[in-house]
């Protein structure tokens, strides 16, 4: 097989990455946030449609916001991350789709509109691949990643995105990883038991 990335690159990104539960204090600057954002925009959604959204919580009293909504396991090392991602879907997605699919702007902007259950399932479908790509993102520029769902979703929802647009579905620690906290990597199922090829 082969592969534009390298042994190093690889093993940065899925061989040697472990879920970050502790991190240095290194900060992590904004420059670094948007060159995050800019690499993983560019995975692909259904229609290009991008439904994903981001606030990333790194000052006090955003932590001192988010703290409350969090599952008690999750509190310390939470607080502790340099950064704190909230994912969220934005239920009007659609809207931007005549410049952000514009073969199919205006027709798929009103599909979605009149169909409600649709867009609900795309936006979940096409978010949950973007953070999947924040991830791999995330890990390509060095950073650590913690993501969880131990939350109270209507509690972040209200305290982050009170007008009910956005919909939060995901947190994800991020900051450079302390190895210390790294807990033994969980045994992968094998190709057998995932996968068939027809």
């Amino acid at each position: 097989m082969t592969t534009p990335l390298d042994s190093t690159a690889l093993d940065q990104t899925f061989f040697e990455a472990h879920t970050a539960n502790a991190f240095t204090a290194q900060p992590v600057t904004d420059a670094v946030l948007h060159a995050l954002y800019g690499l993983c925009k560019f995975g692909p959604t259904s229609m290009n449609c991008q439904p994903m959204r981001l606030v990333f919580v790194r000052g006090a009293e955003a932590k001192a916001l988010l703290q409350p909504t969090l599952s008690p396991g999750n509190v310390d090392k939470t607080m502790a991350a340099p950064v704190t991602a909230i994912l969220a879907i934005d239920t009007a997605f659609h809207t931007h789709l005549p410049t952000q699919f514009p073969s199919g702007g205006a027709g798929a902007a009103q599909r979605f509109a009149d169909n409600p259950a649709m867009a609900a399932e795309t936006g979940r479908v096409s978010g949950t691949l973007q953070g999947g790509y924040l991830i791999l993102a995330a890990r390509m520029l060095g950073l650590g990643v913690g993501p969880m769902g131990g939350f109270d979703r209507a509690k972040v929802d209200a305290a982050f995105f009170p007008d009910g647009r956005f919909q939060s579905y995901l947190l994800v620690n991020l900051g450079h990883a302390d190895p210390a906290g790294n807990r033994p990597r969980g045994p992968r199922l094998d190709f057998d038991t995932a996968a068939r090829i027809l």
